[in-house]
């Protein structure tokens, strides 16, 4: 699923769907795949169209959001926590379910806005991925959302 190539990555996406909605057989990653798109049924129809998917672009310039990215970060968000790494994501997300009164969806959300703005900087500095300043972002959302 490690690819620069935007189309194959996508195509993964609209085949674990096909794949499951048909019932077949599913590998681990396809298996994450599809539980974040259950979550997504918004994107469901878009993969359900197959190739005519793949090409398009989300331009955030125009207040789109680009379901592939979107599900993306949450199986990112998903590895850092199994993994720990950032050390420290792993409490950090159990803290913001705590806050979000359970809901994990919505606190995977709280901490996406996080990773994608670390993401971004990336992109717009250059360099590598900052750690302190990603878990301190999610920790004041999840402060946030105690006080809310």
């Amino acid at each position: 699923m490690f690819t620069n190539d935007r189309n194959a990555l996508r195509q993964a996406y609209v085949e674990a769907w096909r794949k499951a909605r048909a019932k077949e057989r599913l590998e681990p990653v396809e298996q994450q795949i599809v539980d974040v798109v259950r979550q997504h049924p918004e994107y469901q129809p878009l993969l359900e169209r197959g190739d005519s998917a793949l090409g398009r672009d989300w331009l955030p310039e125009g207040g789109e959001t680009n379901p592939f990215l979107h599900m993306g970060l949450h199986i990112a968000l998903q590895e850092q926590v199994a993994t720990d790494r950032p050390a420290g994501i792993r409490p950090l997300y159990r803290a913001m379910i705590d806050a979000c009164l359970g809901d994990v969806h919505a606190a995977e959300h709280q901490i996406l806005d996080c990773l994608a703005e670390a993401i971004w900087k990336v992109q717009r500095d250059g360099g590598e991925f900052q750690p302190k300043p990603y878990l301190k972002c999610i920790k004041r959302r999840g402060a946030g959302r105690r006080r809310a």
